[in-house]
């Protein structure tokens, strides 16, 4: 079964990354280089392993466009630029990764939690698991 981490963040974590005053912490240079290099390595033991589908990690919120409503019931299309005041939480990035169980899965996403960085950001962090519909028929509708 094929299973998505999803990895979440803010814009605020995006530029305390870039070094930029965010208030509660500005990452340094060397932080910034631990957490490339738990990432790389914890995506070279899922490769390793066979239980890396894929894997991304997405540009921050300030470059998203949300598109809502819908000209079939007419509303109108809106498209807003981000980052978006009414979320601080942005999906910041993605592991799909097939095995076992989702047991197995939960497993896997619980290593993220050793990410190393900033306490405050680790005190607000967390991972989704989601086991992946193959089709209409395993949406148990």
């Amino acid at each position: 079964m094929k299973y998505m981490i999803l990895s979440y963040g803010s814009q605020r974590d995006y530029d305390g990354m870039t070094g930029k005053a965010t208030g509660d912490y500005a990452w340094t240079p060397d932080d910034f280089a631990a957490v490339t290099e738990f990432m790389r390595d914890f995506t070279a033991k899922l490769e390793a392993s066979g239980e890396l589908v894929d894997t991304r990690g997405l540009v921050d919120p300030v470059h998203t466009r949300r598109i809502s409503g819908s000209t079939r019931a007419g509303l109108p299309v809106v498209i807003t630029d981000g980052p978006y005041a009414e979320t601080q939480e942005v999906l910041a990035g993605y592991w799909i990764v097939e095995c076992e169980s989702f047991d197995r899965a939960t497993e896997i996403a619980a290593e993220i939690t050793e990410c190393p960085g900033p306490a405050a950001v680790a005190a607000r962090a967390y991972v989704d698991v989601r086991p992946i519909a193959e089709s209409a028929d395993s949406l148990e509708i």
